[in-house]
């Protein structure tokens, strides 16, 4: 057997043995947790290579949303300081590792430092069900070069015109970063899998009745004329939204603690 062939096989032996651990395995190597004074600009995520995972300037509430990718109204209970205190963690995994892994490190990593604990509890709600539109999907796949060079970018064009670019992105990360922006839960029932580019624009708007009244900086009257997420996503990605009900989770936090730093 070549050697380049060998290792090839005992690289994916490896990171196949990895995959197969239960989550409860799943551990950064090293990781620093420290409080945070910083207020203006916060950041969570995966360094590219998929080794370091940071969080700059987050609260202990961001950190479970981003761990269980659930909106912050499906985070119940919690100390007062859940939301209010910062906290910056640079932690280090013993190899490069999938997003799936790292957010299992990131879980348990909150377990043993925070000492948190949750219930969840799933009950049926009204949700948005994220399909492929008739005209068939507009999605261009790309396989990121390295793991943690998946994201999905949200900007603002001018007020309250969004833009949301995916770069290498899974239709998990668009739903998950989708819920900041929507007013109720997003369910992917679209099945498309791996990872994709995407460019979607679209309009935040609030009811007709309260447009008029609504200022943006310049003290003029916000223009409300763009394509809503409605309309935008057929056209744009290719899919489409649709009112349903489906089982939601909520996570009730028995216990959280804040940790000692090191």
């Amino acid at each position: 057997m070549h050697l380049k062939i060998a290792l090839s096989l005992l690289a994916a032996a490896a990171l196949h043995a990895q995959s197969a651990l239960p989550d409860s395995a799943l551990k950064f190597e090293v990781a620093s947790v420290k409080s945070s004074a910083a207020r203006a600009f916060s950041s969570i995520g995966p360094a590219p290579g998929g080794e370091r995972y940071q969080a700059h300037s987050v609260s202990l509430k961001t950190l479970i949303q981003t761990a269980y990718r659930v909106r912050a109204d499906q985070v119940a209970g919690g100390p007062d300081w859940l939301n209010r205190d910062r906290f910056d963690i640079e932690a280090k995994a013993a190899q490069a590792s999938t997003p799936q892994q790292l957010r299992a490190m990131l879980q348990n990593l909150l377990a043993e430092r925070f000492h948190l604990q949750l219930r969840t509890e799933a009950k049926d709600a009204a949700v948005y069900l994220l399909t492929v539109d008739k005209s068939g999907s507009r999605l261009s796949p790309h396989a990121a070069e390295r793991v943690g060079d998946a994201r999905v970018e949200i900007s603002n064009v001018k007020p309250l015109h969004v833009k949301v670019t995916g770069i290498s992105a899974s239709l998990d990360l668009f739903v998950f970063r989708m819920g900041y922006l929507l007013d109720r839960p997003l369910i992917d029932r679209t099945g498309l899998q791996g990872d994709y580019d995407f460019s979607l624009e679209f309009t935040l708007q609030p009811p007709s009745s309260m447009q008029e009244g609504i200022l943006g900086h310049d003290g003029k009257p916000i223009d409300f004329s763009g394509p809503t997420i409605f309309t935008a996503l057929p056209r744009q990605m290719g899919l489409r939204l649709e009112n349903g009900t489906a089982p939601v989770e909520t996570l009730s936090i028995r216990r959280a603690e804040k940790p000692t730093e090191n």
